[in-house]
């Protein structure tokens, strides 16, 4: 009995206090709504007195409110209206400005672990250390020159040097006039720090190339001339307004103003650094140097394709819905199709799949489509990447056999497959896109000439002076003991 009376208090109390809540009609609210009438019938006067004090008091803190916070938020509030939708978009862009800077900066991780990965162990620390520096020196520069170089303002030429940045929204980054329309919508800051992390790229292709047998303290001084000097120059002459643009040059992020510069400045340096000892025995026959970390270099390129999203994505340069789809769609397809037409080659050529192939695949698919993104169809762009899959094992083995020793095939996947994207341009352009084939191979030409000449002459005369190569005996050795006196897995060896 005693049970069944308990159960029935628990049933009512749970009828009371959670039932009857849920459906709106607590307790608490039913007395209220039973006392509410006499309330309302002995307050009426003190109620018409709080009214009183609440009016004087929402007028206080208007008062307070419109000599205080609302000052701050003036410029918020004076786009608002019949300009509210546009600073919405304005917004949104910026946002995603940051966003794709934010994830170009993890695509140098993603160079890091690729090199890693696809080089011997002993020398991991020394590459670690050499694309940390990168990025810190190309974001360093960049902001003492780089950035007004790489955009002069009123410039049609071939050389224009930039001071350092101030204030970018005052100087000419006025954010309702230069940078608020449809295609370019960001503050003066957005736009610095999205092209401040393409600039570190060029000397990060270079480091892969150059692998394993480079002189830290050399490659330290070529990568900071690099990026500091040669990059936002060679950029000036196309994003900045100069002789590229004058000639109606396609290149939408960067097939070869980033890639193919790359690329063309990394062979200058191989060619004048030499392969890596026991790359080719006594008859210049090949003899190949397999990576010590298989599964490190496959993160590393996945990185990458993330990252390229922001790098491809991010160059619309606002958050403009119609080219910000196609350029994804376009990108993703193509690296796909580089993926399985390098996979399938290189599985006829050495009668085995070879992953290091199908991920040079991937960024080579990634790099042929950077130039053309936002002109191409979907379809267009599978084709795209098949032929750049393919190009890249081809051109891998080619540099092989001439002796050219590229541990990561850097300047296959930019350097070559940064002119087919250039090439492409033009040959798959949607209809009015106006690119004209001409234009496209003297772009090409003035790049990679640009490229190859500045690493040859800069390289060469550190060769002449300091040297850029150790010695056999630290090569052997490993530079990461040679040069850093540290190993990255001490407890392996």
């Amino acid at each position: 009995m005693k049970a069944i009376t308990h159960k029935l208090k628990q049933s009512l109390l749970i009828w009371l206090f959670v039932i009857l809540p849920l459906a709106g009609l607590s307790p608490a609210l039913m007395a209220d709504d039973e006392a509410a009438p006499p309330e309302a019938e002995t307050t009426e006067e003190p109620a018409s007195s709080d009214t009183e004090e609440a009016e004087s008091t929402d007028e206080e803190e208007s008062e307070e409110a419109e000599a205080g916070p609302v000052d701050d938020y003036q410029g918020l509030l004076d786009n608002q209206g019949d300009g509210a939708p546009a600073f919405d978009f304005f917004a949104t862009s910026m946002l995603w400005t940051v966003i794709a800077a934010a994830m170009v900066f993890i695509m140098h991780l993603g160079f890091s672990a690729l090199e890693v990965g696809l080089t011997r162990s002993k020398n991991t620390v020394n590459i670690l250390f050499k694309n940390a520096f990168i990025i810190a020196i190309g974001l360093i520069t960049y902001a003492i020159l780089g950035f007004n170089t790489h955009y002069p303002g009123d410039f049609n030429g071939w050389l224009s040097i930039g001071k350092p940045i101030g204030d970018l929204n005052a100087e000419g980054g006025d954010v309702w006039g230069t940078y608020a329309n449809l295609s370019l919508a960001m503050t003066g800051y957005g736009d610095f720090i999205f092209q401040a992390m393409f600039a570190a790229t060029a000397a990060t292709i270079v480091s892969g190339a150059v692998a394993e047998r480079v002189k830290l303290s050399s490659f330290l001084i070529f990568a900071t001339l690099l990026v500091g000097i040669a990059y936002p120059i060679v950029g000036s002459w196309h994003w900045g307004g100069g002789v590229l643009a004058g000639m109606e040059f396609k290149d939408f992020a960067g097939s070869a103003v980033v890639h193919a510069f790359g690329g063309f400045a990394a062979l200058a340096c191989v060619l004048i650094l030499g392969p890596r000892k026991g790359k080719y025995d006594e008859n210049g026959n090949v003899k190949p140097i397999p990576g010590h970390n298989m599964p490190l270099a496959a993160v590393g390129v996945f990185l990458l394709w993330f990252g390229w999203y922001g790098f491809n994505g991010g160059s619309v340069l606002s958050a403009d819905p119609t080219p910000l789809g196609l350029v994804f769609t376009t990108t993703s397809l193509a690296a796909a199709a580089g993926v399985i037409s390098a996979a399938l080659v290189s599985w006829i050529v050495f009668s085995k799949p070879d992953l290091s192939m199908a991920l040079n695949g991937a960024l080579a698919g990634l790099v042929g489509i950077t130039a053309n993104a936002d002109i191409v169809s979907p379809w267009s762009s599978v084709i795209i990447g098949l032929i750049a899959g393919v190009i890249v094992v081809f051109s891998v083995i080619a540099l092989d056999k001439a002796g050219i020793d590229d541990p990561v095939g850097a300047i296959s996947v930019h350097g070559t497959c940064g002119i087919w994207g250039i090439l492409a341009a033009y040959f798959f352009q949607l209809p009015d896109s106006g690119v004209v084939l001409g234009s496209q191979i003297k772009g090409i030409l003035l790049v990679a000439i640009a490229a190859f000449a500045f690493s040859a002459v800069v390289f060469g005369a550190l060769k002449a002076t300091i040297g850029v190569r150790v010695s056999d005996e630290e090569e052997e050795e490993g530079l990461d003991k040679a040069e850093h006196g540290a190993e990255a897995y001490p407890d392996f060896n």
